[in-house]
């Protein structure tokens, strides 16, 4: 087969309805060859039925799906150069581990010694070497998922799909296979597609997030740009913590923006993305691990005088909530073994924050 030069995999203006309910609203998407991307977003965001329109398990009601630019949206899945690996995994119990692995080889009619071959090196490579006569219950919850990955994988799909495939797992042994799932995705270069709602583990695994909200994408960067430069509020608020403060644009002169908020009681002034005009709405986001005391040193561009309403241990960092001029505000400073938490609840402080550090966000 030859290699197509441009995307992998494309969603193009794709919509999807089921009755009155629109689950994707104009999606277009073009995924790189090798990358790992995350689709994230709240339950009923559209993510899963983005994933499925591309298997080839729902029909797009209006757009186009296309793998290796050849257009396919009307072809179905097992024609498709695509590997899927299910939230239930959807390992078949009557079956060896094997016979599971074999399962798109039958469909696709591949020799059987070829069969054979490529069975052995799929469980080789998800580390599952000499299972091949083990039945699927004998198996423990980490094993079965790499029995689904080894079946998805031993087709040699241009893409591998991925449906929320570590939700069912306890939190230590969900982390483990993240590492082994990126690794395996490194070491492989196959392209994987997967779809969570954990913000962490997105942050944890992918070359790049699209942030889902409503049906449509808000936002598509690489992990850090999502985190440290959210482009709307939903993204500010879906990835982690955030301090949000309201405000307009007052004025702007060549690159810098003179923002009033309310909340402060004041000005600040920022570095103003192109567009930005005088009157236009925004809002202020700053990570509660950007927030910091003032008495830490000067240069802050704002600060905000309020009291310690509660503290926490969170391991790394003491995580604060600071009542503040009628608001909530949340601090994360780093943990020092040998030091006792900075403040207590009561405790008045005086917070601020760099304007290095904040990201302006302009309302819609």
């Amino acid at each position: 087969m030859t290699t197509h030069a441009g995307p992998v995999l494309e969603a193009l203006d794709v919509e999807k309805n089921f009755g009155a309910f629109r689950a994707v609203d104009g999606v277009s998407l073009s995924v790189r060859r090798g990358e790992f991307l995350t689709l994230l977003g709240p339950s009923g965001c559209g993510k899963t039925t983005m994933l499925r329109m591309a298997a080839g398990f729902e029909s797009p009601d209006r757009g186009t799906i296309r793998i290796e630019g050849a257009d396919v949206t009307g072809v179905p899945p097992y024609s498709r150069q695509l590997g899927f690996v299910f939230q239930n995994l959807a390992l078949f119990p009557h079956l060896t581990v094997g016979e599971n692995v074999a399962f798109g080889l039958e469909v696709r009619k591949v020799a059987r010694a070829e069969q054979a071959r490529r069975i052995e090196d799929s469980l080789q490579l998800v580390g599952l070497a000499g299972h091949a006569a083990r039945r699927v219950h004998e198996l423990s919850g980490g094993q079965r998922q790499r029995v689904a990955l080894a079946r998805a994988l031993v087709i040699r799909p241009a893409v591998l799909l991925l449906d929320e495939p570590l939700g069912a797992l306890d939190l230590k042994l969900r982390r483990q296979l993240q590492l082994e799932l990126k690794g395996l995705q490194q070491r492989t270069g196959t392209t994987f597609v997967f779809v969570t709602h954990d913000q962490e583990e997105a942050l944890t695994m992918s070359d790049r997030i699209a942030v889902m909200n409503e049906g449509r994408i808000e936002q598509l960067d690489d992990a850090s740009a999502i985190y440290d430069r959210p482009r709307t509020r939903f993204v500010a608020q879906f990835i982690g913590d955030t301090n949000l403060f309201d405000g307009s644009v007052a004025a702007v002169d060549g690159g810098e923006a003179r923002i009033d908020i309310p909340a402060l009681g004041a000005s600040v002034a920022m570095a103003a993305p192109a567009g930005l005009l005088a009157g236009d709405r925004v809002a202020l986001s700053v990570r509660p691990e950007n927030l910091r005391p003032a008495a830490d040193g000067p240069g802050l561009a704002a600060t905000l005088h309020g009291r310690v309403a509660a503290g926490v241990y969170a391991g790394t960092h003491h995580r604060f909530r600071i009542e503040a001029r009628g608001r909530e505000l949340l601090l994360a400073l780093p943990a020092r073994p040998d030091r006792p938490p900075p403040f207590a609840p009561g405790d008045e402080v005086e917070v601020g924050w760099d304007a290095s550090r904040a990201t302006l966000i302009k309302a819609n």
